[in-house]
């Protein structure tokens, strides 16, 4: 009988190692998927900014200019 009772302790010690793996799986594609939804918006963020410059890029560059000269 103790041959069993150590064969079941080894069971169960690999089933939770492999439930612990599929776990740490499940947390890294969230957190994964979390990043990139970030990076998603920093795109988005980015690509507006970059239109706003672009469309007021000649505004911006004269301001500039005009307030460095009077200082």
């Amino acid at each position: 009988m103790p041959a069993l009772e150590l064969a079941e302790v080894i069971l169960a010690v690999i089933i939770g190692t492999l439930a612990a793996i599929v776990y740490s799986l499940r947390v890294l594609i969230l957190l994964e998927r979390r990043v990139a939804s970030m990076e998603m918006n920093i795109q988005r963020v980015t690509s507006k900014i970059l239109a706003h410059e672009m469309g007021s890029g000649k505004k911006s560059s004269s301001k500039k200019k005009s307030s460095r000269r009077k200082r």
